[in-house]
């Protein structure tokens, strides 16, 4: 009698149902984000790219015989061959070999900075965005105050003064790199905190950090992952720039700012191109593939672009 009184509505609302509990709308909503990003042709391509080159810099020693730090005077500033494909520096080390070893460390610098930054950022502003109150005035006070001053002029400054290291840099980075991905995080919690479905859960009496980090967080994904990509490339540019000043990663660690630092020489940069060309060219493409990413990652998973 009773399945005799439920309407076509109810049967639906009730297959729907089961199909949550089972996972399989979690599945298929996956399965067209997955379709989304793969329709997207720019970030295939950036995928491709990226991949590439991190599984370059990954099995670097598979992949070139020289080490990046073997010094040979005999065949110092050879122009590309056969042998050196790339060619020597000024004191003969092969560039092919320094730019996949590089790679390794400013691949690291720059996604290790982002990732700690967008942890950092998303974490506190989403809470402080539902919260509001004492605690999003304090935050939002030491981000202004951080970014305030040039990224670049601050990440100088505390160089300067902490001294040169790979982990250094990368701490400096995630200090001064979250205050952005923090206000876009919050800006987006205080849109969403509005929402009906959130009203609902509190009402329901449900746990404040289930709320904001389970129900609110994922609807905020799309903005975050577009700026921790832009963060992963901005972090590798700014590593080159700062090794280039030789402020950066030490000397004695092969990264793609440091072969870059040799540039800084007028007869380096007119009459031997091999030296700083080819690292140039693969910041510049791997900058790119990461923004191809990013923008695929922001259209594929941003429930407002969603058909």
């Amino acid at each position: 009698m009773e399945n005799l009184k439920k309407t076509k509505l109810d049967k639906k609302m009730d297959i729907i149902k089961k199909k949550e509990e089972a996972g399989l709308l979690v599945n298929k909503s996956q399965n067209r984000a997955l379709r989304r990003f793969l329709n997207n042709r720019l970030a295939v391509i950036g995928l491709i790219i990226f991949t590439i080159i991190l599984l370059a810099t990954i099995f670097a020693p598979i992949i070139c015989k020289y080490s990046p730090q073997r010094i040979d005077m005999l065949n110092r500033l050879l122009p590309p061959s056969s042998e050196h494909i790339f060619g020597t520096d000024k004191i003969g080390r092969d560039v092919f070999a320094r730019i996949l070893y590089g790679g390794r460390v400013s691949i690291f610098v720059g996604v290790g900075s982002a990732l700690g930054a967008a942890i950092i950022g998303v974490l506190i502003g989403s809470y402080a965005g539902y919260k509001g109150g004492l605690i999003d005035k304090i935050f939002m006070r030491i981000s202004e105050i951080m970014m305030s001053f040039p990224q670049i002029v601050l990440v100088l400054l505390i160089v300067s003064i902490v001294g040169q290291s790979l982990w250094n840099l990368i701490v400096i980075f995630i200090l001064t790199g979250w205050g952005s991905i923090y206000r876009m995080t919050r800006a987006k919690i205080l849109s969403i905190r509005e929402e009906e479905y959130v009203l609902a859960l509190k009402a329901f009496g449900l746990n404040d950090i289930i709320i904001c980090y389970k129900h609110m967080l994922p609807n905020a994904l799309g903005p975050v992952l577009i700026n921790i990509t832009l963060s992963t490339a901005m972090f590798i540019l700014q590593e080159a720039a700062l090794s280039f000043l030789g402020l950066g990663v030490p000397l004695n660690i092969s990264t793609w700012g440091n072969i870059l630092n040799v540039a800084q020489d007028i007869s380096v940069l007119r009459e031997n191109w091999w030296i700083w060309l080819p690292t140039g060219s693969v910041i510049s493409i791997f900058v790119l593939s990461v923004n191809f990413i990013g923008d695929g990652l922001r259209d594929s998973l941003d429930p407002t672009q969603q058909g």
